[in-house]
């Protein structure tokens, strides 16, 4: 045993002689979110804020965290400082996104009673706070710790969204478990996608890595379960409606409905036909 021991050690060690992170990673990524949210949303908080310099100081010293955060994974304290204070100029611009993410939700489903519900208990609004933050730690190329953050949401909350996409305001993650959202996917303002969806890649080969390999969503698109997305030249138009189950690798003009072709039928015996905005 002690030689198998030995042999063991003497392989891991190589791994510490080549890893010069002095931070656990993914705990202090973990810390930094729990930390943005209780000072953001009150909902979240464990001490009530009076005065506007009580929040002032409680940013500073989340954005220390955040910058011994990110100098665990960049070595220049110079290229550290700038990232930090540039990704604090962005602090009002990711608050009011969030804000009218949450109103996005709560308009969204009949069955939240409020906004505080929407911010504590929807697993879509965490992912898109989550998203949020590490998108502007990617735009920032910040290496690491934006996927650390993005797989957080993960598991916390069946939705996986690559930190690199882009994504409008306003946006709506209803139910949420099951979806993914690619790296080069972009996505307008006023989307709403149900469970399940997933803006992919036609292609998964390591050469195309650098090229725009997910869909783009336009404005006010409506994306129902299970529907599946692909390809970076695939556009859904603005206003368009993309059905469940719909498996989709062409781009779609605006105002369109795309259906998936089911064995089940409907008959619907009004003067007018249903209006595509279920909620489910």
């Amino acid at each position: 045993m002690n030689k198998a021991i030995r042999e063991f050690a003497s392989q891991v060690i190589k791994k510490y002689e080549d890893h010069q992170c002095m931070l656990p990673l993914k705990d202090e990524s973990r810390k930094f979110i729990d930390k943005f949210l209780k000072l953001a949303f009150p909902q979240y908080s464990e001490k009530s804020f009076e005065k506007i310099e009580e929040i002032e100081s409680a940013a500073i010293l989340l954005m220390y965290d955040l910058k011994k955060l990110v100098g665990s994974v960049i070595e220049d304290k110079r290229e550290v400082d700038q990232t930090v204070d540039q990704f604090a100029s962005e602090l009002p611009q990711i608050i009011r996104k969030l804000d009218k993410d949450a109103e996005a939700i709560f308009n969204g489903d009949p069955a939240a009673k409020n906004q505080d519900e929407v911010i504590l208990a929807y697993p879509g609004f965490f992912a898109i706070t989550i998203y949020r933050l590490s998108h502007e730690l990617y735009l920032l190329g910040v290496p690491v710790i934006p996927r650390i953050l993005s797989e957080y949401a993960h598991e916390r909350s069946g939705i996986d969204i690559h930190p690199g996409a882009e994504i409008g305001e306003s946006f709506c993650i209803d139910h949420g478990t099951g979806i993914v959202i690619g790296e080069t996917t972009v996505i307008g303002s006023r989307v709403k996608i149900y469970q399940g969806v997933t803006l992919g890649a036609v292609s998964v080969d390591k050469s195309l890595a650098s090229q725009k390999r997910h869909p783009t969503i336009e404005d006010d698109v409506i994306i129902y379960a299970q529907a599946v997305i692909l390809g970076g030249e695939t556009v859904i138009g603005r206003n368009s409606v993309v059905g469940g189950n719909a498996w989709v690798t062409e781009s779609v003009p605006p105002d369109s409905v795309v259906l998936h072709k089911s064995e089940v039928r409907l008959k619907y015996n009004g003067k007018h036909d249903p209006v595509l905005d279920f909620v489910i």
